[in-house]
């Protein structure tokens, strides 16, 4: 992706602001993230910026299932600290162009990395079509107009693009609690959020049925969560941040929420290449969740 194509560089391309609870996560805890990571060395990078996003099966799963080869252009888009996309690096050679919303992970994906990084929100600086894979993992439940992100992902993929995505799947409607600025999908909004953007699941899966990151892996990640917590518990950014975060684990290992992976293609009407806007038929119904291997 070269500079002529990223257009406005570095600003935000969404009105608006986070919530003081969202920029606690997102903007301050990536920052600290990125200090203590690069204090205690370069094992510790990786599972420190997954944490969240993804573990080493799941973005393995990602990175399979999309095909994603040395040779794409591909888009991480809400990359937080850059965890997954240097993942992917690590794993095939691709070079990502990642989209992140908050200042702090920008920089934080910079520095642990030297990742290529635009700072946006739902709407990406990007031409149509300028790639050819793209993944947002755990992005779409902390956007305000999910449909709107969605349509953003189609534009700037290619006819032929491949889209990954996790999403937190809630299982009841109301939740016990839900984490300030967070909307939760069920399965059927989920449904009809895919088929509202005409795309078509090609392949799905939850991040239950995986094994856990390895002993090592998890060590290094808590290591310096650990540190961080150690250095700022007094810190109400901090306090905010693990708060929001233990509602998500409460959520999660009660089974009010399931992570749900799935890999996406744009449906007959982005491949005929009508104009964007207009809503072409999909293929079938969007069963999103029938585990395909």
């Amino acid at each position: 992706m070269t500079e002529a194509q990223m257009s406005e560089q570095g600003q935000m391309s969404e009105q608006g602001q986070m919530s003081e609870e969202m920029e606690a996560e997102f903007d301050t805890l990536a920052r600290w993230t990125a200090d203590v990571a690069l204090e205690l060395g370069s094992d510790f990078y990786l599972p420190a910026a997954c944490r969240g996003s993804g573990s080493p099966a799941t973005l393995r799963w990602f990175v399979d299932r999309l095909r994603i080869t040395a040779a794409d252009r591909m888009l991480d888009c809400g990359a937080g600290v850059g965890g997954p996309a240097a993942f992917a690096a690590r794993e095939v050679g691709v070079s990502a162009v990642l989209s992140e919303p908050e200042q702090g992970a920008c920089d934080a994906a910079r520095r642990l990395f030297g990742h290529s990084v635009v700072r946006a929100g739902s709407d990406l600086p990007f031409a149509t079509g300028s790639f050819d894979v793209a993944w947002s993992l755990g992005v779409l439940c902390t956007v305000p107009d999910q449909s709107r992100l969605l349509a953003e992902l189609v534009r700037v993929l290619t006819p032929s693009g491949r889209l990954g995505l996790l999403v937190f799947v809630a299982q009841a409607d109301p939740l016990s609690e839900v984490p300030s600025g967070n909307t939760f999908p069920t399965q059927s909004g989920l449904a009809s959020l895919l088929a509202e953007a005409n795309l078509v699941v090609e392949q799905s899966a939850t991040t239950a049925e995986f094994s856990a990151s390895s002993v090592d892996w998890q060590e290094q990640a808590d290591a310096v969560a650990a540190e961080i917590e150690r250095r700022h518990h007094d810190d109400p950014a901090w306090q905010t941040a693990s708060e929001q975060s233990q509602i998500i684990g409460r959520l999660l290992s009660g089974g009010e929420l399931i992570g749900t992976m799935v890999v996406v293609r744009p449906g007959a009407a982005k491949e005929r290449g009508e104009v964007a806007g207009r809503r072409g038929p999909t293929s079938g119904p969007v069963r999103p969740f029938a585990r395909s291997n």
